[in-house]
């Protein structure tokens, strides 16, 4: 699923949730821009996968930015419309979790 997220970053077949847009605009320790989403699901790597979800299998990518800024994006992938949807994107609380990788208990 990964190498399909890449090329569709790559290709600009994006598709932001209304939910995701205004997630971005509101984090809590910044707004997050489609540049800083497009870097993490390029450069990034799945940490969970959803593939049970519906309408859509979906993952949970984790990267960093260009400065080095932690990032999570929920990105779901079509494969009949070869599209990557973003259902949310955050930076991850480090009391949430070990590395930014797997949640604390």
């Amino acid at each position: 699923m990964m190498n399909k997220i890449r090329e569709c970053f790559k290709t600009n077949k994006v598709l932001y949730t209304k939910h995701a847009r205004d997630e971005m605009e509101v984090e809590e320790f910044g707004e997050i821009t489609s540049e800083e989403v497009s870097k993490v699901s390029i450069t990034g790597k799945i940490i969970e996968e959803y593939r049970e979800d519906l309408p859509y299998p979906s993952c949970l990518i984790h990267g960093a930015t260009g400065e080095g800024r932690p990032l999570h994006v929920v990105c779901a992938y079509s494969e009949e419309d070869d599209l990557a949807i973003i259902i949310t994107v955050y930076q991850p609380d480090p009391q949430k979790w070990v590395d930014y990788e797997r949640r604390r208990k």
